[in-house]
């Protein structure tokens, strides 16, 4: 039996990017013929990928396509109109309104994504979130058979010591905390700036702030974050732009804490990753990250920067309230190992295999 899957594209580094090649993986180590079909992709993916064009070749009555749906394509409208069973995977789209000010076409883009989605409620066998936050929006603009997949990882990945130049970098002796994630408004990168003033302020001078995530495109929010932290008079900020994963792995090592701020959020792999990492996670309460975090790390329900500051401080210097934080980690991860995860996708196609 084949079971496929479709995106538009397949990024280097990018978590659901990685997710379909995790998934590739426990398909074809349970006998089934996998392949993905991409539109677009980052030129060192080339060796997994096949045009979304082929796929004509392959289509099938018995075949499975597994599409990870974003923003209308035509990879999209092929998913749609071929015979195959399917299963859609939402990742959610984020709100336009937190684009609006900054990029009037990626707006223009969610806006259109967020009423595409309901269009295509009876065209799939199974429509799964990869949490219940995101099943629960399925269902509600009328998706009759849903169910949850959280994203598959592979956290042995990060068994690496990580890029020496970055830990020669910045592995300078600062108390150091650190966010991950593309540079985009939703993020809320300039809340945790304000958090990160107060602690520096008020608690501890000698420490920094490191953003580790892609900007291009977000050049406009990146001035402005920039402009913020100049009117703030406040050093020690990092912006570092694309990072590869040697890097990505060096900035995790070095870092305290891990601080989120994020006010939209339909998983967030980086919580999870800081959790392996035994990097303590302090998060907004917005979206899916409580129930991504699974009992771990310490949800904050206000923005209440100076109070944040605070307990930020706490942790970084009481070890006792330090290590609870990470056994609380450390016992959250079991719902994502990888065996666990690989047995909810299995029973999704096993599922619709049988209609």
């Amino acid at each position: 039996m084949e079971v496929h899957q479709f995106a538009t594209s397949l990024t280097y580094g990018d978590a659901i990017s990685n997710e379909m090649l995790e998934i590739q993986k426990v398909l074809q180590g349970h006998g089934f013929s996998s392949k993905i079909f991409i539109r677009f992709y980052d030129p060192r993916m080339a060796g997994h990928i096949t045009d979304f064009r082929e796929y004509k070749k392959f289509s099938a009555p018995d075949n499975i396509v597994i599409f990870h749906f974003s923003i209308g394509s035509p990879v999209s409208k092929m998913f749609f109109r071929i015979p195959d069973k399917k299963i859609m995977i939402y990742h959610n789209i984020t709100p336009h309104s937190f684009f609006i000010d900054y990029h009037r076409i990626l707006a223009r883009e969610c806006y259109k994504g967020r009423l595409e989605i309901k269009l295509f409620k009876d065209k799939v066998n199974l429509a799964l979130g990869d949490s219940d936050f995101n099943r629960r929006e399925l269902a509600d603009v009328g998706y009759p058979h849903t169910g949850v997949l959280p994203i598959l990882l592979d956290f042995s990945k990060f068994d690496i010591h990580g890029d020496p130049v970055v830990r020669r970098m910045f592995d300078n002796g600062k108390t150091t905390f650190l966010f991950v994630g593309r540079l985009i408004p939703n993020k809320k990168y300039e809340n945790i700036i304000k958090v990160f003033y107060f602690y520096k302020r008020f608690f501890n001078p000698d420490s920094q702030l490191i953003f580790a995530g892609d900007f291009r495109g977000m050049e406009k929010y990146f001035t402005a974050l920039q402009d913020f932290t100049r009117q703030l008079e406040l050093s020690d900020v990092h912006i570092t732009g694309h990072v590869n994963f040697s890097e990505l792995v060096a900035y995790y090592r070095l870092a305290d804490i891990y601080l989120s701020m994020s006010e939209h959020e339909g998983f967030g792999v980086p919580l999870l990753e800081a959790f392996y990492m035994k990097l303590p996670v302090v998060a907004f309460d917005a979206g899916a990250v409580a129930e991504t975090m699974n009992g771990g790390g310490v949800v904050v329900e206000r923005k209440d920067y100076p109070s944040i500051a605070s307990l930020l401080d706490k942790i970084v210097t009481e070890d006792t309230l330090r290590e609870k934080i990470l056994a609380g980690q450390t016992k959250a991860l079991e719902k994502y190992k990888r065996e666990n995860v690989s047995r909810i996708l299995l029973d999704h196609i096993k599922r619709v295999r049988k209609e």
